[in-house]
């Protein structure tokens, strides 16, 4: 069997956190920011964890971050 390939686009957005989690950006974060409030842009400048459902769909596409 080959090994499994680590999926580029994904490695690139997602972090192991020390306990085995991962980590991620917040969307919305680009543009047409006039219009979001400022505490809505201070809240997305903070990082959060991937949500429990998808967890393991993401843990298999970045196996060996």
């Amino acid at each position: 069997m080959p090994k499994m390939k680590t999926h580029r686009g994904s490695a690139k957005r997602f972090k192991k956190t020390g306990s085995g989690k991962l980590r991620r950006h917040h969307a919305y974060t680009s543009h047409l920011l006039e219009g979001k409030t400022p505490k809505r842009k201070r809240n997305l400048r903070k990082g959060s964890l991937v949500s429990k459902g998808d967890q393991k769909r993401i843990e298999q596409m970045v196996t060996y971050l």
